[in-house]
C-alpha cells in the first residue's frame, strides 16, 4: 500500500508544484453568480440552502481552473458548519469532485479530543461511512496526548490516510503558549520552547508506531506557519521524518523565501497553502466577480512561480523541475 507521503510526493513531481489551495469560502462574501437568489431576502433555512449550494458551484468553479497547476486542495471544515448539514452536504460534495479530479484533500478541522471521541473523530473523517472515501489528511490538534493521536494510526497504516499536528501554528497569538519556555527536569534544568517539545513528541509518536515511510517521510505531518521562518527553520532541522503543512502564505504576510527554509536539501517535505489570496484573486487582480475561477488559475501559477524561484535561489528546486 501506498504510504500518504508517497502520494504526497509522486502528486507534487506530477505536476512540479507543492502548492496547496485553501477552499475557504465566506458564505458573506461569495460572488453573486453562484448564487440562485440573493441570501438576504429568504428565510434562514432557504437562506443556509443558497448559500451552501453557492460555495458548492464556487468551489468546483476554482478547482476545474487549478487543475492540473495545483494537486492539493485543504477546504476549513469551519466555513461549512457555519452552514449547518447543507454546508456538511457542500463540503462533502467539494471533497468528492476534488477527489474525482484527482487531488489530493486535506480536510483542516484540527480535530481531537480523549478515548472514544478521538476515535469517532478518526472514524467520521477516515472511515467509510464518513469522508474517509474524499479525505485524504486530517489537521489534528496533538495537545492531549499520544492518547488522543492513536486513534488516526489504524488509518494511517491500513488505509494510507495522513495527519498534520499543529506544532507552530501561523497566527500572531500563538506566542501565548507555542512559544513558552518549559524547563525539563531530566536535561538538567534546561528550557524548551513548547511547540520544540511538541515536535519531539511527534518524532516519538513516528518512531513507537514505526511509520516513517521508504523515502524517509511518515504520514504524521506538521502544520508550521510562514509567518515564523526562523522557527520554520528549527523544526525543519528537528522533524525530518514530517512533511510541513505551512500556512500564512501570501495573505497573512508569508513570503516565499520565508517558505523555503520549511524544505529540505532536495527540495521536498513541505507543502505551502494559499487560500485567500487565490480564491478570492479577483479582487486584488480587479477581475469582474465571474472571472473567479479565471483569477484563481493566474493566482496559483504566480504562487507556484514564485516558490520555485524562492526554492532555486536556496538550491532546493527538486531536479528535474522547471519554473
Amino acid at each position: 500500500m501506498v504510504d500518504f507521503s508517497e502520494k504526497i510526493f509522486s502528486k507534487i513531481n506530477e505536476i512540479q508544484n507543492p502548492s496547496v489551495v485553501g477552499l475557504d469560502p465566506r458564505a458573506k462574501t461569495l460572488p453573486s453568480c453562484v448564487l440562485d437568489e440573493d441570501p438576504e431576502k429568504l428565510d434562514d433555512e432557504e437562506k443556509l440552502k443558497v448559500l451552501a449550494l453557492g460555495i458548492e458551484r464556487f468551489n468546483k468553479e476554482i478547482i476545474e481552473n487549478i487543475d492540473g497547476i495545483v494537486g492539493i486542495v485543504k477546504p476549513n471544515a469551519a466555513f461549512y458548519e457555519a452552514l449547518g448539514e447543507y454546508g456538511i452536504k457542500a463540503l462533502k460534495e467539494t471533497c468528492k469532485f476534488a477527489k474525482k479530479k484527482g487531488f489530493i484533500v486535506i480536510a483542516d478541522g484540527k480535530r481531537n479530543d480523549i478515548g472514544s471521541t478521538a476515535e469517532a473523530y478518526a472514524k467520521g473523517w477516515f472511515g467509510e461511512l464518513g469522508f474517509g472515501k474524499c479525505v485524504d489528511a486530517l489537521t489534528v490538534n496533538p495537545y492531549l496526548g499520544f492518547d488522543t493521536i492513536k486513534p488516526f494510526v489504524h488509518y494511517l497504516k491500513k488505509k494510507s490516510k495522513g495527519i498534520f499536528v499543529l506544532v507552530k501554528t501561523s497566527n500572531p497569538s500563538s506566542k501565548d503558549f507555542q512559544d513558552l519556555d518549559v524547563k525539563i527536569e531530566e536535561d538538567g534544568n534546561k528550557t524548551k520552547k513548547l511547540y520544540e517539545i511538541v515536535a519531539e513528541k511527534t518524532n516519538e509518536w513516528i518512531e513507537v508506531e514505526g511509520l516513517e515511510g521508504e523515502g524517509g517521510y511518515s504520514p504524521i505531518g506538521a502544520v508550521v506557519g510562514a509567518t515564523y521562518p526562523e522557527e520554520l527553520a528549527i523544526l525543519r532541522e528537528k522533524m525530518p521524518h514530517s512533511i510541513f503543512l505551512i500556512p500564512g502564505y501570501g495573505f497573512q504576510g508569508g513570503k516565499a523565501e520565508d517558505v523555503a527554509l520549511g524544505f529540505d536539501e532536495n527540495g521536498y517535505g513541505a507543502i505551502v497553502n494559499s487560500s485567500r489570496g487565490i480564491i478570492y484573486a479577483y479582487q486584488k487582480l480587479d477581475l469582474p466577480e465571474e472571472k473567479f475561477g479565471e483569477a484563481a488559475k493566474i493566482a496559483a501559477v504566480n504562487m507556484r512561480k514564485d516558490i520555485l524561484s524562492a526554492l532555486e535561489k536556496h538550491n532546493r528546486l527538486p531536479k528535474g523541475w522547471k519554473i
